[in-house]
């Protein structure tokens, strides 16, 4: 994992085709302030993220581990890096960040088949289903789960499955 006092922070790029230095948000991470805005913003862009987005993966997912709640930032942004990544304007995942990357997604698979029991709300259950459909390869499926909101996923039911006539609430 590349740790948060390498230099090669400086020279990643971020969702904006720019380097972006996530090490420094990565810090304020792991020192318990919030700075998922910030990360959303930097590492993702329109379905753009860059070295720096993969690269935040496994230090994002390492804090995420030894927090004691995990919420829907945390399974939302690890299943849209994934998602984009796959995008074929996004660079590939370089070769020195493959096995610290797929190690991270593992981990995420793990915490998000522990959290599936306790997630309340639905957003947070669906970016869940999200991580754990693409830590299992399904590219697909784990992309329309990242990205079907409710109005979406009432429209498919009704027009699919007839929802409000033959299903009840």
């Amino acid at each position: 994992m590349l740790g948060l006092d390498d230099k090669k922070w400086k020279e990643l790029h971020g969702g904006y085709r720019i380097p972006y230095d996530a090490s420094i948000a990565l810090r304020s991470m792991k020192d318990g302030q919030d700075v998922w805005d910030e990360l959303w913003n930097e590492l993702h862009h329109q379905g753009d993220v860059g070295v720096a987005s993969y690269a935040a993966i496994p230090q994002i997912v390492s804090y995420a581990a030894a927090a004691s709640v995990r919420d829907w930032n945390f399974y939302g942004f690890v299943a849209t890096i994934e998602v984009e990544r796959h995008r074929r304007n996004n660079p590939e995942l370089p070769i020195w960040l493959k096995a610290d990357y797929e190690n991270a997604l593992a981990r995420a698979y793990a915490l998000a088949l522990a959290d599936l029991g306790l997630s309340t709300d639905s957003a947070t259950t669906q970016a869940i289903l999200s991580v754990l459909a693409l830590a299992k390869g399904e590219l697909k499926l784990g992309a329309m789960l990242s990205g079907l909101d409710t109005s979406e996923l009432e429209e498919w039911l009704e027009k699919r499955l007839a929802w409000s006539e033959v299903y009840g609430e």
